[in-house]
């Protein structure tokens, strides 16, 4: 009852409850077609176009390079703000999470695995970085059940120092810029062993914490 008399409507419990901010209406689910999605699709497109670019003609023209060097500028860019954008406008769905790192993957994929082909950049250089970021990715999966692994420092950090030693063997450099960007790389494959054992760990204790939260509600 409230103070004039009235019946007091129930509180909301379960999923209402989750839903409605003291008594506010549910916000509604993000539309699939938004600007978060729409960069994401961007950076998928860009895929084959980037390696078009990149293996044009010989592979080797320097003219072709730089076009192909802007088309992964680009998709890198835009990896930078759709997830930022999702999570601080609210547009944050299904198909952009499943697509997101798909897109991510996709690119940095492409030109590694291209450089490689044209003889810039070593296989084992390559079969690193793609066996991490792969593996972390299905790691991630297998522990989604007991928690989600969030981004860390030297995650992020690993991302930018791949996209920008990756970017400088994209184009073609000679003398002290090339002797930077094999520095770089070395930093970049550093990062991702480092990196790539750390999401080990927090995936394994994670699994464990969850498994035991699973042990004590069946006691």
């Amino acid at each position: 009852m409230t103070a004039n008399g009235s019946v007091r409507p129930p509180a909301p419990t379960g999923a209402s409850a989750a839903a409605d901010h003291l008594g506010d209406p549910a916000e509604p689910k993000a539309r699939l077609m938004n600007v978060a999605n729409l960069l994401t699709m961007i950076r998928l497109v860009l895929v084959p176009g980037f390696v078009l670019l990149l293996v044009h003609g010989d592979g080797h023209d320097p003219a072709w390079r730089s076009f192909a060097w802007a088309a992964f500028a680009i998709a890198m860019i835009t990896d930078l703000f759709d997830g930022e954008v999702a999570r601080r406008y609210g547009l944050v769905t299904d198909f952009g999470k499943i697509a997101d790192p798909i897109a991510d993957k996709a690119i940095m994929g492409a030109a590694l695995a291209g450089l490689s082909a044209l003889g810039d950049l070593p296989w084992w250089v390559t079969v690193v970085i793609l066996v991490r970021e792969l593996g972390i990715t299905l790691m991630r999966f297998w522990v989604i059940r007991h928690g989600v692994i969030p981004a860390s420092r030297g995650g992020k950090l690993k991302t930018l120092a791949q996209g920008v030693a990756v970017g400088m063997y994209i184009l073609v450099l000679t003398g002290p810029l090339a002797t930077i960007r094999a520095w770089l790389m070395v930093v970049a494959v550093i990062l991702t062993v480092v990196t790539g054992l750390d999401y080990v760990r927090q995936a394994v204790v994670l699994r464990r914490a969850g498994l035991a939260a699973e042990r004590e509600r069946r006691a």
